[in-house]
């Protein structure tokens, strides 16, 4: 209960924060702007950005009122990037995916070239977002701390490399070490950033900082290991998108490394490491059971 009343009162706000951020579909290039917001605005769960406002609440406890204008401003920067990394990886040279979140994919409606500047784009606009936290009344040492971290998650040594030895591991055999490399990396960095952006909002200490780092790495862990299980026996309809992608391109996941069943006792083995690494720190409920719907997740 404690998360739907979470997401009850926090994701109709963020919603709006990124339909008021965003570029009007209607500005000049209008094609260009319709396909930006085709992508960020046509669903998903929203979870980088609850989990950026989840540490946010958790580091400032009885003072997230003053922060949660900027936790919503660093939500919408979160989803804009995110949106970005799913246009390209969806892109014909990349995954190859016609369909996302029921949908076609941007550039099977946009075009590729569209596609492709819609992503940069976000990605540049993303960075215009974190740039205005100092107006939220952020200090200027949390702004730079936080585009700092969302830089570095979604460089080479971040969300890029991982793609990049994703893609360069198709078709072959590979060990676990550089399995682990690509999702740590791909997807995993990502959502370190997000919790510790959202925690130094907040005014997190050392201590706190050190939980949700960890946490948010177990967390990563547990939600790619599901992403496995899901793209071998999920529901097409719910998921929307084709399973069986990753069999298709020759990937090598943590089903085909480990089979389905230890597959699931690593995710639940990861999610209960999350929970303990926040289970000490007082608001932490709301990531705890984050963690737990990963697990439960059928889309």
């Amino acid at each position: 209960m404690m998360l739907e009343q979470f997401m009850a009162e926090h994701l109709p706000a963020i919603e709006k924060e990124l339909e008021e951020c965003l570029p009007p579909e209607a500005a000049y290039p209008e094609k260009l702007h319709q396909a930006m917001r085709y992508s960020t605005l046509g669903g998903g769960k929203r979870l980088r950005a609850l989990l950026a406002v989840a540490a946010a609440e958790m580091a400032a406890k009885d003072r997230f009122t003053q922060v949660q204008p900027a936790a919503y401003r660093l939500a919408a920067a979160v989803e804009m990037l995110h949106a970005y990394s799913l246009i390209h990886d969806d892109l014909p040279c990349m995954d190859d995916d016609d369909f996302r979140r029921g949908r076609p994919s941007n550039h099977k409606v946009f075009g590729e070239a569209v596609a492709v500047l819609a992503g940069d784009a976000l990605l540049t606009e993303s960075f215009a977002l974190l740039g205005q936290l100092e107006d939220l009344g952020i200090p200027v040492k949390v702004v730079v701390a936080v585009i700092r971290e969302m830089a570095q998650a979604g460089g080479s040594r971040g969300l890029i490399g991982g793609q990049a030895v994703d893609l360069a591991s198709e078709g072959r055999q590979i060990s676990q070490e550089t399995l682990e490399y690509i999702h740590t990396h791909k997807t995993g960095a990502l959502f370190r950033a997000v919790v510790r952006c959202g925690a130094l909002l907040g005014g997190a200490d050392e201590a706190e900082l050190a939980a949700v780092t960890l946490y948010a790495e177990h967390f990563g862990l547990c939600f790619q290991i599901i992403d496995d299980i899901l793209d071998v026996v999920g529901d097409e309809a719910k998921l929307g998108k084709k399973v069986g992608s990753d069999a298709e391109q020759g990937k090598v996941t943590y089903v085909t490394l480990y089979g389905l069943e230890e597959a699931r006792a690593l995710a639940l083995k990861a999610m209960e490491e999350a929970r303990e690494a926040v289970a000490d720190f007082q608001g932490s409920e709301v990531l705890a059971s984050l963690a737990m719907y990963i697990v439960q997740r059928d889309h």
